[in-house]
């Protein structure tokens, strides 16, 4: 039986619009159009001329016959136009495609062909890993290959002769390309908030990687989400040490626009980097992987401006963040707020909402509370933890360990072109994140695991988050990743890669792993404890994630840990 409101109200233009962030952009330029939007180096543009740039660019496009249906790739580090990308390509109609600058070209050849990009935008300094991606499209089109409308973005810390190549081989210069744009462009906002104004691809570290297609009604929903679960005010100063390519910067380049605050454009990370930048430009707020902050806490004092001039607000998110990291960017004045999302949940969509009364605790406890996921957004309807056998919700005993899963209007609308993944990782009217957790009582959900990474040793199973939480606490190690390396005897045993700290003596590697192993005993069950170390430099991704395939692959080179002939 169908139930019926109260009313018979109709929705009308007056009362109904589709929801988009793309009007935050508007709005900012109206109430602060003097304001500073964004500052890259010498350059600074005003919210007004961001907004203009924008409309240019959307109208440059649209003269080019790109709009609803196109799809517009750009490959750049955090500079303005990757910031403009956000606004002026949805502008259009067209779907913004954020690609990793890490990636080679035969990967970058796969995402622009499956996202059938009909413009590529590339920084100047990555011009030849783009144009190198399009002759591998062409040599395996087999004579069928349209080549999309170049653009290359000049930037003056770059060397001027790649520019000059660039253009050489036919690229439109980006400023030119605006030019050709009016800056008054009557953009249209979407009739349908569930059209889609983001593509972004998964690493694929294990197959081809999966193009995930965020709509507009997400953003608009996380975009204000953000800056609620996180102390973000009006004129927030905001530092890009995140990537803006991955996840699409965790939709902050909407929310920036919503509090009409500033953009500090970084293009190159580093510890030194962002202490200037806090000093300089009073950065009120940055986000970042745990390895970053990490390289933050251990930063050598010629390094950092401490004390802090201000309190500045740090979000981590990304991969488990080690209680001892934490704890760190607390003791130097960082205030901390931990997250954990996907980018099939448009970055960030869980939160370890701080609680007061945890203020008087020890700060060794603060910093092991803080390292739950936490909580669901603002914006996100439902979280929980289900047993992978039943598709029940587990015990909130913080033991029983399940599946993480989400469901609500800040998850993707699914891969791009792979009715198969949807099948699977939508079952059950859920989206399956792939990661184990437990449900502490107080209803905060703590990862333990991804899936393929828990260790099983004698039948028993090791979290690998875990054993690295204690791995950073001795004195030597810098960072640390666990993963499983086959073992005679217990089928697989945990495998430790580190990076030490600097000025530690490496000379003699075996007592320093014999110190590092005895250490662990002395915090954790002896089954648990690494039956092998290796030190090095880790691998990572271009946002600072470990990457553990690689690690895997190494442990496998080891071969197994022999069974002990005594």
């Amino acid at each position: 039986m169908e139930m019926r409101d109260i009313d018979d109200l109709p929705k009308s233009a007056a009362n109904y619009m589709a929801l988009t962030p793309l009007w935050f952009l508007e709005r900012a330029a109206t109430v602060h159009p003097t304001r500073k939007a964004v500052i890259h180096g010498s350059r600074t543009y005003t919210w007004l001329q961001t907004y203009q740039r924008c409309r240019r660019l959307a109208s440059a496009l649209s003269k080019s016959s790109i709009g609803v249906g196109s799809s517009v790739a750009i490959i750049a580090p955090n500079i303005p136009a990757l910031y403009e990308a956000h606004f002026g390509i949805p502008m259009s109609g067209a779907v913004v495609n954020t690609i990793n600058i890490r990636l080679n070209a035969s990967t970058i050849a796969f995402l622009l062909g499956h996202s059938q990009s009909t413009v590529v935008i590339v920084d100047q300094e990555f011009f030849n890993l783009a144009e190198d991606a399009l002759r591998i499209m062409k040599e395996k089109s087999q004579g069928n290959f349209t080549p999309p409308l170049v653009i290359v973005i000049a930037d003056e810390s770059c060397n001027p002769e790649t520019l000059k190549y660039a253009l050489g081989q036919g690229a439109i210069e980006y400023e030119k390309f605006l030019e050709s744009g009016d800056p008054d462009f009557a953009w249209k906002p979407p009739q349908d908030e569930w059209r889609s104004i983001a593509l972004g691809y998964t690493s694929g570290t294990t197959a081809s990687p999966k193009g995930v297609v965020l709509h507009h009604r997400g953003a608009y929903l996380m975009a204000l989400s953000n800056p609620i679960i996180w102390e973000m005010n009006e004129g927030a100063v905001y530092l890009w040490t995140l990537p803006m390519f991955h996840c699409n910067g965790w939709c902050f380049p909407w929310t920036l626009a919503a509090v009409c605050g500033t953009n500090i454009c970084l293009r190159q990370v580093t510890a030194k980097g962002v202490y200037s930048a806090i000093a300089k430009y009073r950065v009120t707020h940055f986000c970042a992987a745990p390895v970053v902050l990490n390289s933050i806490v251990n930063a050598p004092p010629e390094e950092t401006i401490l004390p802090l001039p201000h309190v500045v607000r740090v979000m981590t998110a990304g991969a488990a963040p080690p209680p001892s990291v934490l704890a760190g960017m607390s003791q130097k004045g960082f205030r901390v707020t931990h997250t954990y999302g996907l980018s099939e949940t448009y970055g960030p969509s869980t939160v370890c909402a701080w609680k007061p009364e945890w203020d008087s605790l020890p700060p060794e406890t603060q910093a092991r509370l803080n390292a739950r996921q936490g909580v669901r957004y603002v914006g996100l309807e439902c979280l929980d933890v289900i047993s992978t056998q039943t598709g029940q919700p587990v015990p909130a005993d913080g033991k029983t360990i399940g599946e993480i899963v989400f469901r609500g209007n800040i998850v993707m609308k699914g891969y791009l072109k792979n009715p198969k993944a949807n099948e699977e990782t939508f079952a059950n009217g859920w989206f399956h994140s792939g990661d184990l957790g437990v449900k502490n009582p107080d209803g905060y959900i703590e990862i333990k695991d991804r899936s393929k990474d828990i260790i099983i040793s004698g039948g028993e199973n090791i979290s690998s988050v875990e054993v690295e939480n204690s791995l950073y606490l001795h004195p030597a190690v810098m960072e640390a990743s666990v993963v499983a390396r086959a073992d005679e005897r217990w089928g697989e045993s945990p495998c430790a890669f580190v990076t030490l700290k600097p000025g530690v003596d490496k000379s003699d590697e075996q007592r320093l792993a014999e110190d590092i192993m005895k250490f662990c005993r002395s915090k954790m069950p002896a089954y648990w404890v690494p039956k092998s170390v290796i030190f090095g430099p880790l691998p990572k991704t271009a946002t600072g994630k470990i990457q553990k395939h690689v690690l895997r692959a190494k442990a496998k080179e080891l071969g197994p840990v022999r069974m002990s002939k005594l």
